[in-house]
């Protein structure tokens, strides 16, 4: 076995000394996106070495917020991947309307896109009023954005093709109003909406939902991690409930592949045993 490399000791005593210091669980993050994700810090915040980057984080909380967004970086579009949002449309929605309520779980919502896309899919389908979703981030600045609804009128733009091929049924214009170069979406489509501060490494199931969706938020997980969130995801959903995983993500080396069933493998949507 080959010993490690110096910065790769300094990079596990950082994520360790911001578990200790902060509670914010990265020590079964994989470990090249996450040491990427460093090195970028490194340059942004000024230092030369991830164990000066360490001493900035342990002595000061506002280095350790500015380096959280570097660590939990969101990749995201509204209606991404718009063949899943389609499958959820016609494959999940008909079961959905049999319950007289629901709760539905984004994990990972970061700043709020997959959040408003999902919001607008169950306003269309009828089922908004009679859901309460639970909007879930470890990282407060992003639920602080997803909150506020208010996004570049430039990505909102590109946004409208994917609301279309998802099966949208009507203008995607129709759900924000646009001012200078910015977009704020309709607050009516939160007012259901559970904004909570929860990480997949250290905490625990919170309710009872019918749907899940954790969508490429996993591939960032070491095996380990992977487990446990698909565990939590599990004891999460009721009898028969959902999940939804991203276009890259994949339960079928998992130790909980035999607790769920395909219901549109292409689309990583699998329905609770």
């Amino acid at each position: 076995m080959n010993n490690p490399t110096s910065s790769e000791i300094e990079l596990k005593l950082l994520i360790e000394a911001i578990y200790l210091k902060y509670s914010y669980d990265f020590r079964d993050y994989a470990g090249a996106s996450q040491k990427r994700r460093v090195l970028h810090a490194l340059r942004q915040l000024r230092c030369e070495s991830i164990s000066e980057l360490q001493a900035k984080v342990l002595h000061d909380p506002d280095t350790f917020m500015e380096l959280l967004q570097y660590l939990t970086i969101p990749t995201t579009e509204m209606f991404r991947d718009p063949d899943y949002f389609l499958a959820l449309r016609e494959q999940v929605v008909p079961f959905l309307k049999t319950y007289p309520s629901l709760k539905i779980w984004i994990a990972g919502c970061s700043t709020g896109e997959e959040l408003y896309s999902m919001a607008i899919l169950l306003k269309e389908e009828g089922l908004l009023d009679r859901s309460i979703i639970y909007a879930t981030d470890i990282n407060p600045h992003s639920l602080d954005k997803a909150k506020k609804g208010i996004f570049s009128l430039e990505r909102v733009r590109s946004y409208t093709a994917n609301y279309q091929a998802a099966g949208g049924k009507q203008s995607f214009s129709d759900y924000y109003t646009a001012a200078y170069d910015a977009a704020l979406f309709d607050r009516s489509l939160c007012e259901n909406v559970s904004f909570a501060d929860h990480s997949l490494a250290t905490d625990s199931v919170f309710s009872e939902t019918h749907l899940v969706c954790c969508r490429n938020v996993m591939i960032y997980f070491n095996h380990e991690l992977q487990e446990r969130a698909l565990g939590l995801f599990h004891e999460s959903l009721c009898h028969r409930g959902f999940l939804g995983l991203g276009s890259k993500e994949s339960i079928d080396f998992s130790g909980h592949a035999n607790a769920f069933e395909p219901l549109v493998k292409a689309q990583r949507i699998y329905r609770k045993r």
